[in-house]
């Protein structure tokens, strides 16, 4: 079957159902031109002092939070600073407007979903949108953090400001998570784009799945390819852009 023959079938089935879920990865926001922290051109090949996996966790925060926040605005804020929701993220809150897509369970962080017009997302790794002195829990936005020097600190209590995502060592959001697993297992249709599915918990979800409607659309082949009712091997904007 070819992925033209593959995305057709993809739409008679989001055309028969009104109880899709949606559960995505960085793919979906390379396409918007943010970075992927594991493909070729991604964070992950890039060479700096400190891997971004030891940058990125609960404890480098802690210990050396001026060369966290050095590699988080130039590596992470920046980057998507000027980034616009893309096909994808646009097709899916079309779906949602049109009862289709019941929730969008997303791994990345940049808020793009909600740009796009998407309003039932469930971000299990956080978002750079939303920030916290970690001592009088007052709010800022990320305009905030990429205009701060060194340390972002809070203006009312010189507090340390630290963006809502989820650092390595950190779990993720119960209640989030919770939320997730529920729409994943009422769901009548489940797709999958943009993620290798290789990140756990969050690639576990796929297991509270109970339908026979189970799509995988990645650039490159997943663990799980076997599993599914229907793989297209493409670009999850070019594949959701082609869709009615």
């Amino acid at each position: 079957m070819t992925n033209e023959e593959k995305i057709q079938k993809l739409n008679e089935i989001v055309k028969g159902s009104d109880n899709i879920v949606f559960f995505g990865g960085a793919g979906v926001s390379t396409e918007s031109g943010i970075p992927d922290f594991r493909s070729q051109d991604g964070l992950y090949h890039q060479q700096y002092d400190y891997p971004p996996e030891e940058i990125l966790s609960h404890t480098f925060y802690e210990t050396m939070p001026e060369e966290f926040f050095r590699f988080y605005k130039n590596k992470i804020l920046l980057p998507g600073a000027n980034a616009k929701p893309n096909a994808a993220h646009k097709k899916l809150a079309q779906w949602e407007q049109e009862g289709k897509l019941k929730a969008v369970i997303t791994q990345n962080i940049d808020g793009l979903h909600q740009a796009a017009g998407s309003k039932n997302v469930l971000e299990l790794h956080g978002s750079v949108l939303r920030n916290y002195c970690e001592h009088c829990h007052t709010f800022y936005d990320v305009d905030y953090m990429i205009h701060a020097d060194g340390v972002p600190r809070c203006e009312k209590c010189g507090g340390r400001i630290k963006p809502d995502v989820v650092l390595y060592e950190e779990g993720l959001n119960m209640n989030t998570l919770e939320r997730a697993v529920r729409a994943i297992q009422e769901a009548d249709v489940l797709i999958i784009g943009g993620t290798s599915l290789v990140v756990y918990p969050a690639a576990g979800l796929i297991d509270y799945y109970r339908g026979n409607k189970l799509i995988l659309i990645n650039k490159s082949a997943t663990s799980r390819d076997a599993q599914a009712d229907l793989v297209i091997d493409d670009s999850i904007g070019k594949v959701l852009g082609s869709c009615d």
